[in-house]
């Protein structure tokens, strides 16, 4: 299991790297296409943005494996737990950073939008 939870830390430094290099590529894009720097930046922030989150759900998930599976201990149950919060505010912040606005005025903002109202 101690493999598992290495392969799963892999993917997620994998999908990081592999996500820096998609957005960078997509700013490539949007600059050569007219877009201006602050079209290109939001692409590329986005982009990454995304990546990020993907890469700390993979860098949860091994934790997981590795506290469960490999090292059940109280002491490493309550570190996983703290890591798992740092994480999971972590992957809040950078999502409301790329949606620009909470995740329950989701529905509320697509309501507004379907009827024709402005959102608040």
């Amino acid at each position: 299991m101690n493999n598992v939870s290495r392969g799963v830390e892999l993917l997620g430094i994998a999908s990081l790297v592999v996500g820096l290099l998609a957005a960078l590529l997509s700013g490539g894009r949007s600059l050569t296409k007219g877009h201006g720097v602050e079209e290109t930046y939001r692409i590329v922030r986005t982009a990454f943005g995304r990546s990020i989150l993907l890469g700390l759900e993979f860098l949860v998930a091994a934790d997981i494996i590795r506290t469960v599976a490999v090292q059940p201990s109280l002491q490493n149950v309550l570190v996983l737990g703290l890591i798992v919060l740092i994480r999971t505010f972590l992957s809040f912040s950078i999502e409301v950073e790329i949606e620009g606005r909470w995740p329950w005025r989701r529905a509320e903002m697509a309501s507004a939008a379907s009827s024709g109202q402005p959102s608040r």
